[in-house]
């Protein structure tokens, strides 16, 4: 059996495109956000990144790489870093397309302050 983290890099490598390469780069900024991560694989094929509860997932789609927060409709977004998504009551995404790029400083800022959402919730 396959760990997530193998799966997720078969699905980053079985790309093979810029989609590829941009679910590595969000992934290695989710691992310098937060170094305990838990990559988890859901949904029959869905990268999924938690501590706590479900920070956000990875789909990929023919023009998109979405990143959907659980609860970023609860998280300040001063740089609008989210721009998917937006009228919903509980999540938020951000769709990058090809040529796009990320803020990876204000991505990183999302990424633990879902972390410590979740922390909360727990308590």
């Amino acid at each position: 059996m396959e760990s997530a983290a193998q799966l997720i890099d078969a699905r980053i490598a079985g790309l093979g495109d810029w989609r590829g390469k941009m679910l590595a780069e969000v992934r290695a900024l989710i691992h310098e956000a937060l170094p305990d991560v838990v990559e988890e694989w859901k949904w029959r094929g869905v990268p999924v990144w938690s501590s706590g509860g479900i920070l956000c997932t990875g789909e990929t789609y023919k023009a998109v790489v979405k990143l959907t927060f659980a609860k970023g409709a609860s998280l300040d977004d001063p740089k609008h870093v989210f721009n998917a998504s937006l009228d919903g009551n509980t999540r938020r995404a951000i769709d990058i397309r090809e040529g796009g790029k990320i803020n990876a400083a204000a991505f990183k800022a999302l990424i633990r302050a879902a972390a410590e959402l979740n922390r909360q919730k727990k308590k």
